[in-house]
């Protein structure tokens, strides 16, 4: 089978971390025995949305995928430069909240026979999200696994002993809810240092996990949950509100925190991980649900599906 995976989220001296999860799972599906996949990654933005479909054309022209896979709503455009048995999309959150994106996506999807959507929650603002895949990328388990604290401090710069938190996004991304760690971080007992990774290569965000007593996903939406799965998959402590996969990756995991955003709790349940020199716990088999490889194989088995359907066979 031959695939190729669009994606406009191509990274840049600015934001290195763009689109990083939609390369983990290119290297995933790489890995896999009987396929043959390719990745092509264009920047945001409507010029490059129509430089990408140009792009595309170029040096596609002789080809047709068996599957051409989008991820974020507008790289359905840009993918349609290529010629393919079976189209797929897979909607990402953003892409269905700002008005004229999420129209253009449902747009899109006219055009699509496989609608994948990394959680049930986002696929239930799909049309038909009965007919939705649930598709998500995943962790990354070779990456992603438990660091010697001191040493994961170290290497990014961060005192040895003291206490840090970590908001696993960059902090301008409103959706994130920075506003709402520097609250609670004024409610912390310890003296302790606020880490973030807005501007972090994605090399280096494991250490960045690893250096954190606590990890704070305070979002007020989620598509997905990446960076409670990340946190797991490293055994560090993490707290997070109920939104995208986080109350099921978190349910029954000691030393976690599920739950909305409140100062008093969120602080009790920090502190106690602050207090610690080197807070751990059991997350990482929890994660091991949702790693890179056998999210991959649930989009190889989507795509044969798709292209044992009907309309694939025309």
């Amino acid at each position: 089978m031959r695939a190729l995976l669009v994606s406009n989220m191509s990274p840049d001296e600015k934001h290195p971390e763009r689109g990083s999860f939609v390369r983990d799972q290119f290297a995933a599906l790489q890995a896999l025995p009987g396929l043959e996949v390719e990745l092509f990654e264009h920047r945001p933005g409507a010029r490059a949305l129509a430089a990408g479909a140009l792009a595309l054309r170029g040096r596609y022209r002789n080809t047709t995928f068996d599957v051409v896979h989008a991820h974020f709503g507008l790289s359905a455009y840009s993918a349609l430069a290529v010629r393919a048995r079976v189209r797929a999309l897979t909607v990402h959150g953003t892409d269905l909240i700002h008005p004229r994106t999420a129209l253009l996506t449902r747009i899109a999807l006219r055009h699509v026979e496989l609608r994948a959507a990394p959680s049930r929650a986002l696929a239930e603002l799909l049309p038909d999200p009965e007919q939705v895949e649930i598709l998500s990328c995943g962790v990354d388990l070779e990456r992603f696994r438990p660091l010697e604290r001191r040493q994961a401090r170290a290497r990014i710069g961060v005192h040895p002993s003291r206490p840090c938190v970590l908001f696993p996004a960059d902090p301008t991304r409103a959706e994130k809810r920075f506003d709402r760690v520097r609250e609670l971080s004024r409610a912390l007992a310890p003296p302790h240092e606020i880490l973030h990774l807005g501007g972090v290569a994605p090399a280096a965000v494991p250490d960045f996990v690893n250096a954190a007593n606590v990890v704070l996903v305070a979002s007020e939406r989620e598509g997905f949950g990446l960076a409670v799965l990340e946190a797991l998959a490293c055994d560090v402590p993490v707290l997070a509100t109920p939104v995208g996969i986080h109350p099921e990756a978190l349910e029954g995991v000691p030393g976690t925190l599920c739950a909305p955003f409140a100062i008093e709790r969120w602080a009790d349940a920090a502190n106690a991980h602050l207090a610690a020199a080197d807070p751990r716990i059991a997350g990482r088999a929890r994660a091991e649900r949702w790693s890179s490889v056998r999210m991959a194989q649930a989009v190889a088995l989507a795509w044969q599906r798709a292209l044992a359907s009907p309309s694939a066979q025309r």
